[in-house]
């Protein structure tokens, strides 16, 4: 994409937690209940990208600046805190609910900021003639089919939830977010951004925010955060893989390929091989994530960072599945899953917690010494993440 900015991406203001607001409260001021947490809109996009779009001074891009700073209003951090009750950890199971047999229900917003919207395909019915509908009707089953068949979970909450989603929200809206509830879909503006169901692993992505919201209930700030964001990023491109039958070695390893139109260049928002590299634009500017600590961002904006330091234990992961070879989903997957749904994560851990946790997961399945175990260690000291030795057992 051609325009009239040359510099690198900046990280600016959106995302930006008042530091007069404690990270686990929410916007009214008033604390969670217990065992509950705030639900912040995780959009798939870095606000920084949105703001740097937004101030582009480029007739051929005015309505991708302008459809930018209208989804910077509507994603604006303050307002993205469900002011609503809290959500639990786990909900009661539907009586008719039968276990591993996916519940989907396809809304449409009609442009409006009013969900969920006019209910537009439900599970078992055919394919409508809206492609949005059908590939986020898709997308939600070909995700629930990685969870249930590779890790025994049934849907996001592991009870059955009923997987709700919504397209053509807002006007020409560049993002897609998962709000505690449901997966919701924009339709981009069409010079900068395609529509937002048009990616699987970003479809996959947001689903997984729902998966840590019933499980480690990663807090979204600083490294938590991040690990929230990663967590994302790595079954959004398990479920892409397993989508499509590709190995480690054939996998893109890309979150959101397709979500730039041609005017772009850039191949994805981010890349989990070579963070860093996803994009370099005029405009645009260039992918700005780390891909080891000695690269790690320290910063307010961003829920401090968290789309762009996800990148290191992004890396963490290929370097696993890489060591591994074969396919992704397989054992570092499930020690991913382990980790996630284990007892050794608290809802603030730290990289070198969740490095930790990895590493006890894949002793726990695959033993002391097992090439599972060397391969996590491994990648994490290829990000700059030192293992000390395991204790063993007493």
């Amino acid at each position: 994409m051609t325009g009239t900015d040359s510099t690198h991406s900046p990280v600016p203001f959106p995302g930006r937690r008042d530091p007069r607001t404690p990270a686990h409260t929410h916007a009214s001021g008033h604390a969670p209940a217990s065992g509950h947490a705030p639900a912040v809109r995780c959009g798939i996009v870095p606000p920084y990208l949105l703001a740097r779009l937004a101030t582009v001074d480029d007739p051929r891009f005015s309505g991708a600046a302008e459809a930018a700073r209208r989804s910077l209003r509507v994603d604006d951090p303050i307002r993205s805190l469900r002011s609503a009750a809290p959500h639990a950890t786990a909900l009661p199971v539907p009586p008719a609910a039968v276990p591993g047999v996916t519940r989907r229900t396809i809304s449409d917003a009609q442009h409006l900021q009013t969900l969920p919207g006019r209910v537009v395909r439900t599970e078992g019915q055919p394919p409508a003639a809206d492609v949005a509908v059908n590939e986020a009707y898709t997308g939600l089953g070909d995700t629930h089919q990685l969870f249930w068949s590779r890790y025994q979970r049934d849907s996001i909450d592991g009870r059955g939830l009923p997987l709700d989603a919504t397209v053509h929200y807002g006007q020409s809206y560049d993002n897609a977010f998962w709000d505690g509830e449901r997966m919701v879909f924009g339709d981009g503006d069409g010079e900068v951004f395609n529509r937002f169901t048009i990616s699987l692993s970003v479809i996959a992505h947001e689903l997984t925010h729902g998966v840590t919201q019933y499980s480690a209930n990663l807090v979204y700030q600083g490294q938590s955060g991040a690990l929230n964001e990663s967590v994302s990023d790595v079954f959004g491109a398990l479920v892409e893989q397993y989508a499509l039958g590709q190995d480690t070695a054939a996998a893109s390893w890309l979150i959101g390929a397709g979500l730039f139109t041609d005017e772009v260049q850039g191949q994805a928002l981010r890349s989990m091989k070579a963070p860093g590299t996803a994009y370099n634009d005029d405009v645009l500017g260039t992918d700005p994530q780390p891909d080891s600590m000695d690269g790690y961002v320290d910063t307010e904006d961003d829920y401090g960072g968290v789309h762009l330091n996800s990148g290191i234990p992004n890396r963490a992961f290929y370097l696993v599945a890489d060591a591994l070879g074969g396919n992704a989903w397989d054992a570092p997957g499930q020690i991913w899953y382990d980790t996630l749904t284990g007892p050794d994560l608290t809802a603030t851990a730290t990289f070198a917690v969740f490095a930790r946790a990895t590493e006890t997961a894949a002793v726990t399945r695959y033993g002391r010494g097992s090439l599972e175990h060397e391969a996590v260690r491994t990648g994490w000291d290829g990000v700059g993440i030192a293992l000390d030795p395991l204790r063993a057992a007493s």
